[in-house]
């Protein structure tokens, strides 16, 4: 698609999830956090769902795991505003609970419209549930794996709707490294992957 029909889309996506209400989260949310980065991104980033500042700001990623997100960003040479940055969940789950599954039905059809129209590369997914849900999306054998056996293996799919090919490469949430210093250096290798397998696609 051309730049204009993205720009469209994504937008009336945007449109979509403000007034979404198909699901209990949107009575409890204060801003749903929709996605953010470039529409023309080569690498998309993948989380579970917002925490409590990204439900103040809408903003993903912009508490103390984004902290980390754009130290391992910085690390492998990449900068944030060239990835585009999204979760199963557009609304933050309560207390920050696990996500239902009701929850993630209802919410991820507006994910898999945006990686259709913004086309990437690679798709890499922070921590288990996202992991999961997309390679169960397509339907990839080892979906049932934990994240600690997926980690920094590549999948390449294809979407039988838009024709596109994906890189997914599972990787644990940035979330680890905030409890555990120690999985810093564990995290920078999972980016140095993302970067290695980037530019041998460019």
């Amino acid at each position: 698609m051309n730049q204009e029909e993205k720009e469209n889309l994504l937008l009336g996506i945007k449109d979509e999830v403000i007034k979404c209400q198909k699901c209990g989260l949107s009575k409890t949310r204060i801003l749903p956090v929709i996605g953010q980065g470039s529409h023309n991104a080569k690498i998309m980033l993948i989380g579970e769902a917002p925490g409590a500042s990204e439900d103040k700001t809408g903003v993903p990623f912009c508490g103390r795991a984004g902290q980390v997100l754009d130290l391992l960003l910085a690390s492998a040479g990449i900068k944030r505003d060239d990835v585009y940055i999204a979760n199963i969940l557009k609304d933050r789950p309560p207390q920050n609970r696990e996500p239902a599954v009701e929850e993630i039905l209802a919410c991820t059809p507006y994910l898999l419209r945006q990686i259709a129209a913004i086309e990437p590369k690679i798709i890499a997914t922070l921590g288990n549930y996202s992991a999961h849900f997309m390679l169960e999306q397509f339907q990839v054998a080892e979906s049932h794996l934990g994240i600690s056996q997926l980690r920094g293996r590549k999948f390449i799919v294809k979407d039988a709707n838009s024709k596109n090919s994906y890189i997914i490469i599972p990787l644990y949430h940035p979330a680890v490294a905030v409890y555990n210093n120690h999985m810093l250096d564990d995290l920078k290798k999972d980016f140095q992957i993302i970067k290695g397998t980037l530019d041998k696609e460019v």
